[in-house]
């Protein structure tokens, strides 16, 4: 059975993305940080440290989400369909994972609970806008530069945040 990250998330006390959605992310952010040219997978592989037969399956479904074009011959590669500063992170994870927060493959607000855990749709749901406040407002530009936005900063800012609990 594929269980999503979100899943995993709201079953077990710490946040995981999965490594397709890392991988996903890292090659998009290569991308981003070299929208001059056209990139080839393997220099794309080797920057990241993914392995090309998985990057070669992510860059199909980024493809597919017209996130990426891609262009063969001694001068192709892949590169970016738009932007880096219109491409969030939340759309890289979206085409590579489907919806960012889900519990058993439900969409929080169509759950329905009874008695005591009546109320747990509405914690989900601000689980998956928690993560949306994140990952909707993180570009890749942002990561390829380095200049991370005020949510990511006053997050991080907070030393709570660096704990693994």
């Amino acid at each position: 059975m594929k269980t999503s990250a979100s899943w995993r998330a709201v079953h077990n006390p710490r946040v995981r993305l999965s490594a397709k959605a890392d991988y996903a992310i890292r090659a998009a952010v290569e991308l981003a940080a070299h929208t001059d040219a056209h990139l080839k997978a393997d220099r794309i592989a080797a920057a990241q440290e993914i392995p090309l037969r998985f990057l070669e399956h992510i860059l199909l479904d980024l493809r597919n989400a017209q996130l990426v074009n891609s262009r063969r011959g001694a001068e192709g590669g892949y590169r970016l369909a738009r932007p880096p500063d219109e491409v969030t992170l939340a759309d890289v994870i979206r085409a590579v994972e489907g919806p960012l927060a889900n519990v058993r493959g439900a969409r929080p607000e169509t759950l329905d609970y009874t008695g005591s855990a009546e109320s747990l749709r509405e914690v989900f749901v601000a689980l998956r806008a928690s993560i949306r406040a994140v990952l909707e407002r993180v570009t890749l530009a942002d990561v390829a530069s380095g200049q991370l936005p005020d949510v990511v900063h006053e997050l991080t800012g907070d030393a709570d945040a660096w704990s693994p609990h």
